[in-house]
């Protein structure tokens, strides 16, 4: 497995040329803030619609239990 820091040094000695062509009174994030920016709302997307799918397969009806009696009628409630 290539060494990290290696690869990622080797991407900013890339991208920073792109940063010195840019007018240094402007500031802009540029193509990687939008590369960013995409990734994140196509990852947003994606688990929207898994959950989206998760929550149909759920089934919110709650099964009365077996042999419950009425509450005024437990055994350790006080008598009335």
């Amino acid at each position: 497995m290539p060494d990290m820091s290696a690869s990622v040094s080797l991407a900013m000695t890339h991208l920073v040329p792109l940063a010195k062509e840019v007018d240094q009174n402007k500031v802009t994030p540029g193509v990687l803030g939008f590369i960013v920016f995409a990734v994140m709302a196509v990852a947003v997307w994606g688990l929207m619609k898994s959950m989206s799918k998760h929550m149909q397969k759920v089934d919110f009806k709650e099964a009365p239990e077996t042999g419950a009696e009425p509450a005024g009628k437990q055994a350790g409630s006080p008598a009335q």
